[in-house]
């Protein structure tokens, strides 16, 4: 335990975002601990919260005092996530005590730590703000307030906002910025990205929003031509097939159906696009495929072999990005509650790549063939 000892003496501070521990070994123990940063009285505390039967508790600790208790804890759970502004860390607690921690730096903007105690949820779009896009998609009402029935809508695009916010000093604002949203659909995170980089950030941007309906097509463009959304244009047509720009800056593909998320992020890669972000969806393709007989005992069972199917197309597209040279993040989109679809990919370039033995020794172990590694390396492996 010295070296999480360690690990912890060097998070919390006033630097500290926020640590999670995570999956507990019984039922008994609070689903999750929340630790973050406040300053009562003007001195440095970290309050935290276990979330247990839908109810949630609070306690204010010293810092030896929180070292102390997430020492204690750690029995009886099985991972600790760290956020702060110096990095990021997991630490992994197998069934015999060994102890697993994997560190990074930080490599998109840190945000500014709140210390408040009793702080107000801040949102980038705020609640009692009137927003056009947002009355008309029926998000607000026209005085402002969030519709109850789509408040889950709203804080799904403040929270994807966020993770735009984090990699802005990745964009150019010296020229126009491309961004391509794939499958854009109703495109509420469209026109809520547009407002955003465009009208609140001054970012010169061109977005171009891709989808296969019509009806919904037209809309959208009405829409973005009534609010004088001049650099934001939809248009009908499909992933794989799309040609008409020749570089982009950014793609984002949101829920875009089975392997259509691999025809993007294929895209996205030969774009040179310096950033992606994609929330993937309907993940058939290795679950038809994935056989191992060692693991028959395990994916003999539809629902579990399913998630584990899902689970591992999202890893596989992580590191075959990696080793196109992105640096690449999975991360919560949304609470699981909301919806299971809750797993955002976001990669940004950088230099050089890694080396794909590794993950290819994961597919050879399960017996897949990913449509994102066939796109990006099947000819070059055919030739090889």
């Amino acid at each position: 335990m010295e070296e999480l000892r360690e690990l912890l003496y060097k998070y919390l501070n006033q630097s500290l975002v926020q640590i999670i521990i995570s999956n507990p070994r019984n039922r008994e123990a609070a689903g999750k601990i929340h630790l973050r940063p406040v300053l009562v009285k003007e001195e440095l505390m970290f309050q935290a919260s276990e979330y247990k039967e839908k109810k949630v508790y609070h306690k204010n600790l010293t810092r030896e005092d929180a070292v102390r208790q997430i020492l204690s804890r750690m029995e009886e759970y099985r991972q600790l996530e760290i956020s702060a502004q110096l990095g990021q860390a997991t630490v992994l607690i197998s069934k015999k005590g060994k102890i697993t921690i994997k560190e990074k730096k930080t490599s998109v903007c840190a945000k500014q730590v709140d210390l408040s105690h009793n702080r107000k949820k801040k949102y980038i779009l705020e609640p009692e703000r009137p927003v056009g896009f947002l009355i008309d998609l029926g998000v607000q009402t026209r005085e402002g307030k969030i519709v109850h029935a789509k408040y889950d809508k709203f804080r799904q695009i403040n929270r994807f906002l966020e993770f735009i916010e984090d990699i802005l000093p990745e964009l150019p604002k010296d020229r126009e910025v491309t961004i391509l949203d794939f499958g854009c659909g109703k495109s509420y995170l469209t026109f809520a990205m547009y407002h955003y980089l465009k009208e609140l950030k001054g970012y010169p941007v061109r977005i171009i929003g891709l989808d296969l309906k019509a009806d919904v097509i037209a809309r959208c463009n009405e829409l973005a031509q009534k609010y004088g959304y001049s650099g934001l244009q939809f248009l009908v047509g499909d992933i794989a097939q799309y040609e008409g720009v020749d570089a982009v800056d950014m793609v984002v593909t949101l829920h875009a159906c089975d392997t259509a998320t691999d025809y993007a992020l294929d895209k996205a890669v030969k774009w040179g696009a310096k950033v992606i972000l994609s929330v993937p969806c309907c993940q058939h393709e290795l679950n038809q495929q994935i056989e191992n007989e060692l693991l028959q005992p395990v994916l003999k069972y539809g629902l579990i072999k399913e998630r584990m199917a899902a689970l591992l197309t999202d890893a596989l597209r992580a590191e075959i990005l990696e080793s196109k040279g992105y640096q690449v993040q999975i991360l919560e989109f949304i609470d699981m509650e909301h919806t299971p679809k809750n797993i955002l990919i976001r990669g940004v370039k950088k230099n050089g790549g890694k080396d794909g033995a590794d993950y290819r020794k994961v597919m050879e172990f399960f017996g897949v063939a990913p449509t994102l590694e066939t796109l990006q390396n099947g000819k070059d492996r055919q030739n090889a």
